[in-house]
């Protein structure tokens, strides 16, 4: 498993394989000739199914999977068994990174220890950009790591240490709102209206704060039931908006650059708060 786990093109490609193999096999069967294989078959399946167990932060039920495995198993193949549930959810917030680091250096399955902090780390990323989008960019952080890797510009010793930083720093932005003195949906207004432009002083950003408590408290108040799918409920929603941006925001925000905000604003509300008291802020990380 950990010679076939990775890179990522050696993973693809030995699913490719298994896939075919579990193909070719049930298409001989009931002929007796599919017993000759049917213990490489059941092997190579069950390989595969024990990586993408490991690839997997948070399992799901994979009974009706595990039937179909079994299913392929010989009378003859003893003492052979496949883990129903894969390794538990690696939780970054809680890793000693220099411990993990110095492991790493005497592991003896090294391609295995990076894909399950690969998983972990892709699973993080999910639910901080499912929660504010502006953090896209540790998202194209993490691309361009594992990209260099496959295309073999980079060690894997390299990659685990990039890792290390990368989980780090994401540790770091999951509790940013708690520094900022800020909730998470706060926070992501704020984001909004900062990120990528413009360049504000201390002082202005402190304005921008008051700003995105304040209309997210207005813009609460008027998610009233399908919202949505209401014209006036819209219109009031983006008058709110453009209202309480255009009194609070400070001058360092131009025309343009009030428009835009006014935009990304609101289809942030659209997208995340379908309903009043619902939406990806009902059960936050």
């Amino acid at each position: 498993m950990n010679a076939l786990i990775s890179p990522d093109p050696l993973r693809r490609d030995f699913y490719e394989h298994e896939r075919l193999a579990t193909t070719l096999y049930r298409a001989i069967k009931p002929d007796k000739a599919a017993l000759e294989f049917t213990s490489r078959v059941a092997c190579l399946s069950a390989i595969a199914d024990a990586i993408r167990a490991m690839l997997c932060p948070n399992p799901v039920d994979i009974s009706q999977v595990m039937g179909q495995i079994n299913a392929l198993l010989d009378d003859s193949i003893l003492g052979l068994e496949v883990p129903k549930d894969g390794p538990a959810a690696l939780d970054l917030s809680k890793i000693n990174f220099q411990a993990l680091a110095e492991r790493f250096k005497e592991s003896k399955q090294k391609n295995t220890d990076l894909e399950v902090l690969k998983a972990a780390i892709k699973a993080r990323l999910e639910q901080l950009v499912r929660l504010n989008k502006t953090r896209m960019d540790f998202v194209e952080k993490f691309t361009a790591l594992i990209e260099s890797y496959n295309a073999g510009s980079r060690t894997i010793e390299d990659l685990f240490e990039e890792l290390l930083r990368l989980s780090n720093n994401l540790n770091e932005e999951q509790d940013r709102h708690v520094r900022e003195h800020m909730t998470e949906e706060e926070l992501v207004i704020f984001d909004i209206l900062t990120r990528p432009a413009p360049d504000l002083s201390m002082e202005e950003r402190d304005e921008v704060k008051k700003v995105a408590r304040e209309l997210l408290t207005r813009l609460k108040e008027l998610l009233v039931l399908n919202w949505r799918q209401k014209s006036a409920a819209r219109s009031r929603l983006k008058l709110t908006i453009e209202d309480t941006l255009d009194t609070g925001l400070p001058r360092a925000f131009t025309p343009e650059l009030y428009r835009a905000k006014c935009a990304a604003v609101f289809e942030h509300v659209y997208e995340s708060y379908p309903e009043r008291n619902s939406g990806v802020y009902s059960h936050a990380i």
